[in-house]
């Protein structure tokens, strides 16, 4: 089943490739790898810290490899139950040393849902964030559903893979400007290499301000998850 889904991500990467290049002349391509500390202080409350580099794969019909930005960020999160959470995130986004842009601050409250009612675990998250710039500060609210299991058998162990999806919405909110409206659809494959340490990779297309002119993105993932 892993090479079947294997094959089916190389092909599908290939023909958004295609078709983007092809059709358009402002489609970007980002590779975006990420490292990522989590740390469970007692049964209810866990700290996560992770760290994310963003760079130009392709961009004005050329092929190149740029930094965009480095980002450090921090949520702390309190489970009420296995089901039940809330977060709240800290980040600083650092563009200044790599373009004509502005570092930014964010910060997130977030409530998530999640539930395992078979081998196939759904999730609901649910989050406002304020980006804060020297030039303004953005509101975003955004929804996210998840879907992940196993690629073999009922339950993950180690040495095996696992299939990760989610849909996102996300409206952005600024005084004096109009609304912006983004949808993002994600697919990864993950291996649970040792038992505190997983491997990711996969991609995010975006439809970037879709109610007003149209950006879309593709994102090349790779994560590294260690848990100490």
């Amino acid at each position: 089943m892993t090479t079947f889904y294997t094959r089916f991500y190389i092909a599908f990467a290939i023909f958004l490739c295609s078709y983007s290049v092809c059709s358009q002349n402002d489609f970007t391509i980002f590779f975006e790898p990420s490292f990522a500390v989590n740390h469970k202080v007692n049964d209810s409350y866990k700290v996560n810290f992770s760290t994310v580099a963003r760079n130009y794969v392709y961009r004005d019909d050329e092929f190149e490899f740029t930094t965009r930005q480095l980002q450090f960020v921090h949520f702390s999160t309190y489970s009420f139950n296995s089901n039940h959470s809330l977060s709240g995130g800290i980040m600083y986004r650092f563009r200044e040393n790599f373009e004509d842009r502005s570092n930014e601050l964010r910060l997130t409250q977030q409530y998530n849902y999640a539930e395992r009612p078979n081998i196939v675990r759904f999730g609901h998250r649910f989050r406002s964030e304020q980006r804060i710039t020297t030039n303004n500060t953005v509101h975003r609210f955004r929804y996210r559903f998840t879907i992940d299991f196993p690629l073999s058998g009922e339950k993950l162990d180690i040495g095996e893979a696992y299939f990760v999806a989610n849909a996102e919405s996300l409206l952005s909110v600024v005084k004096a400007d109009a609304p912006q409206i983004d949808q993002r659809f994600t697919t990864q494959i993950g291996w649970q290499w040792t038992e505190n340490l997983k491997f990711q990779t996969g991609l995010e297309y975006r439809f970037e301000n879709y109610n007003q002119t149209t950006q879309e993105i593709l994102f090349i993932l790779t994560s590294v998850i260690l848990k100490i």
